[in-house]
């Protein structure tokens, strides 16, 4: 692709880097960048950049924050005896979105992958336990990714969970196999979490 300016190649080239955005997408996006308002593309850098240095991870439940705990773990009104388990933020604002569910949750930063080298001591597993030993949750509900990797960290996880008396219940497969919760329906999804079942030992 040939580009009139080197700066609207080099914006092209940085676009183009995020997911699902090819070169065609995101020069649409350059250039209707470069049409709008100066204050608009001010605006949207800024946040950027504040979005990259200020962000925190809640202390609590690991997921994005703007402070040290993350306004679902401070809200008193949530159900505190359940706590849903998922692989990354993203899947709680997935979850959220259902209005289906109202207690608390723990993001894993990922799935147990040996193909990747990533084992339970690469995840927050530690602190979930922790949790569950310090809390007085009743239940678990395991809302992890219907892959290979996603069910391997379920059955890993109800172990360690039923060792502390604590009932683990999984999201019903409304979910098709290999599927991410990000791309679940709202629908769909918010059937799963009210139709979950206990995860079979």
């Amino acid at each position: 692709m040939n580009f009139p300016s080197k700066l609207v190649e080099r914006a092209v080239e940085q676009v183009s880097r995020l997911p699902s955005i090819g070169p065609k997408s995101a020069l649409r996006i350059v250039m209707q960048l470069l049409k709008a308002d100066p204050s608009q593309t001010d605006e949207l850098a800024e946040a950027l950049r504040d979005l990259r240095h200020n962000i925190q991870y809640c202390q609590k439940c690991h997921a994005i924050s703007d402070g040290p705990v993350c306004n679902t773990c401070l809200d008193v009104r949530r159900e505190q005896s359940v706590i849903c388990v998922v692989e990354q933020t993203r899947d709680v604002l997935a979850i959220e979105n259902t209005n289906q569910y109202k207690g608390l949750y723990h993001v894993l930063g990922g799935v147990i992958s040996p193909i990747e080298g990533i084992g339970p001591s690469d995840l927050y597993i530690a602190s979930l336990l922790s949790r569950i030993a310090q809390e007085e949750v009743k239940e678990v509900i395991l809302a992890l990714s219907t892959t290979m990797e996603g069910d391997t960290t379920a059955f890993y996880l109800a172990k360690k969970i039923r060792e502390q008396g604590v009932k683990v219940s999984t999201i019903a497969r409304g979910i098709p196999m290999g599927g991410e919760l990000e791309y679940a329906d709202e629908l769909t999804l918010g059937r799963s979490i009210m139709t979950r079942r206990e995860l079979d030992s």
